[in-house]
């Protein structure tokens, strides 16, 4: 959670339906720079209603990468279920990542770390959150797959994950980047084949 949450209006359906039009259209167009109005009225809604449910632009940024983060984790317990190696759940969350009708909301998460690296309001707690609960949830998928993952090759494989869809949406070549992928798996698997110490 952000510095900012005890500031934001309770969760409600309306809210949550406001949220998810939002999103849609965020995902589609960029975030960049356009005011609260210009978002309003792009969702069929008014600036008013906005400030109402989020507290201004801040409050909609912070709400929309908190929703952004659950979906992801959600996604990452489903492709783990069923799954007998971490390496096949992090070929599977490539795959899930990687499709094209996601690309948007790969863009919109780069978009919103560098507002947040220049500390741009409503993106507080980004950054203190990007990594911590990607690791405790990809550990506990681990322990729970009874395989033995440091905690540094579960951070590897999150900056890896990420570095690698940055590349393929700067690039253009999902292709390439997804070759890439199977090869750091190939490397990591590898490299952690052997008795336990």
């Amino acid at each position: 959670m952000g510095a900012g949450d005890e500031r934001r209006a309770p969760v409600s359906a309306a809210r949550e339906e406001l949220l998810a039009r939002v999103m849609d259209h965020v995902a589609a167009h960029g975030l960049s720079d356009a005011s609260l109005r210009e978002i309003a009225d792009a969702v069929g809604t008014s600036h008013r209603m906005l400030n109402y449910h989020f507290g201004g632009r801040a409050g909609l940024v912070a709400a929309i990468v908190e929703a952004m983060e659950a979906r992801q984790r959600e996604a990452l317990r489903t492709l783990a279920e069923g799954a007998t190696s971490p390496t096949e759940v992090m070929r599977a969350q490539w795959s899930e990542l990687s499709r094209p009708e996601l690309a948007p909301f790969v863009r919109l998460f780069f978009e919103v770390a560098a507002l947040a690296l220049h500390g741009r309001p409503g993106t507080e707690g980004f950054l203190a959150d990007l990594t911590e609960p990607w690791l405790a949830l990809a550990g506990g998928l681990a322990a729970d797959l009874d395989a033995e993952v440091s905690a540094d090759e579960l951070r590897l494989g999150v900056a890896v994950v990420r570095g690698l869809l940055l590349d393929a949406t700067a690039s253009g070549d999902p292709a390439a980047a997804g070759r890439a992928f199977a090869r750091f798996l190939e490397l990591w698997d590898g490299a952690r084949v052997g008795p336990a110490t």
